[in-house]
Parts: C-alpha cells; structure tokens; sequence
C-alpha cells in the first residue's frame, strides 16, 4: 500500500488549476513508475480533504476517495515523448454493458452517460463522496431511493436511477443537455431559481464543462476512458 500525502502551499500559484493538474499528473507518474518492475496494477485514488489538502493512494482505506487513474492490466510508465493524457487514453472503458443497458432504457446517448461517470465517480462503483453520493452517477441515497436503486454501489442499478434521474432533467429542460447537467450537480430547484439558467456556483460552473467535454471526446472516441 503506498500513500502520497500534499499539502498545497497557502499562497497559490497564479495558475491554480493548472498547477494542480500538472501536480496529479506528476502523482500518477510517480505511482506508474514504483509499480513498473511488478506485475501489480496501479490504480491511483485522490481523496480532497477540507482543508483543500490531497491524499493519493492505490489502495483507498475509507470513503471519500476519488479513482485518477485505473491502469486496466499490468502498469507501465509511459514513454519521455507520451504525454500523461496520452497514457491515460489507454485506460479500459469499464461497465459498458451496464452504461449501455442504462442509457438504452432511458432513451439517452451512452457517450453521454459514459461522460457522466467519468467526471462525477472516476469509473469507481464504490465510490463515496463526502457528502454522501453513491457509486457511478454519485446519487444520494434520497434520490436512489427515489428511482428505486436498493444498492446503490451496485453498477447496474446505479447507473439504471442515474440514467432514469437524467432523462427526467432532459424532459424537464426541453432536452437542453448544459442545464439538465446543471441540475443533475446542483439540484433541478436550483436551476429554476435562476431563470432556467446555470446556477453561479463555482462546482456547476466547472462540473457542466466538463462533462460535455468529456461528452464530445466519448463520441469521437478519444476519451481516456473510451478505449
């Protein structure tokens, strides 16, 4: 078990989001390259603590953790000419059936649930926020009670309440995709108040980008979990 703990410096970078998104990556490489001499996979979690704090560790010990990287088979440092995204595209799509089975009930495009899961669960069906949401789709145990979801760690039918809960939101919003993903985040309530509008709150600001980046990229068939 390996453990990587960061405290990130109280005077922040003036590129903040990019330094920590080199930093993650350096992580990676720095836990693909101890695994490389074994036949050991390197899975790499994340858990954001609240005090902005990151822990980093391949083998998650409680709740709240976050999968960065899934390495699929064995682990392989990537080449000095890859980049770190590059080496991330290799990563296996995991839970296709279930995604597919999801999103064929449910009337939606498997990209987009598949974009869904990579940025709210990382692909990881145990997967525990600190606020409480659940496995793939990181339903809270009210709205999985809701969609009829009994175990929510469970890849099927989380991915069945989540894909159910996001055609809801669809209809709800004449099948606008940014703000039924606003309202998947920050709740439908939350967008109406705002004048069917993404509500001003930083994590929405950021959550809806990314998914439907993430979105686009399933589709073309470059995400780093589509192949």
């Amino acid at each position: 078990m390996i453990w990587v703990n960061t405290y990130y410096p109280l005077q922040r970078p003036t590129h903040w989001r990019k330094w920590r998104s080199n930093f993650r990556e350096a992580v990676v490489v720095i836990f693909v390259a101890l695994f490389a001499t074994s036949s050991a996979t390197a899975d790499v979690y994340e858990l954001i603590a609240e005090n902005g704090s990151s822990h980093f560790s391949d083998q998650p010990s409680e709740p709240g953790f976050r999968l960065l990287l899934r390495s699929g088979v064995e682990a392989h440092p990537p080449s000095g000419n890859v980049p770190i995204r590059q080496h991330l595209r290799s990563v296996p799509r995991q839970f296709a059936v279930e995604i597919a089975a999801a999103a064929q009930a449910s009337q939606l495009e498997p990209a987009l649930l598949h974009a869904v899961v990579e940025i709210e669960s990382g692909y990881n069906a145990k997967a525990v926020s600190p606020k409480g949401a659940l496995g793939l789709m990181q339903l809270m145990p009210e709205t999985a009670r809701r969609y009829g979801v009994k175990d929510p760690l469970d890849a099927a039918q989380n991915t069945r309440g989540g894909a159910r809960l996001l055609r809801d939101l669809l209809d709800l919003f004449s099948g606008n995709k940014e703000l039924a993903l606003a309202a998947y985040n920050a709740g439908s309530s939350a967008v109406l108040k705002h004048g069917r509008r993404i509500p001003p709150y930083p994590e929405t600001s950021r959550y809806v980008p990314a998914v439907l980046k993430s979105y686009e990229l399933q589709r073309s068939g470059t995400s780093s979990f589509s192949r």
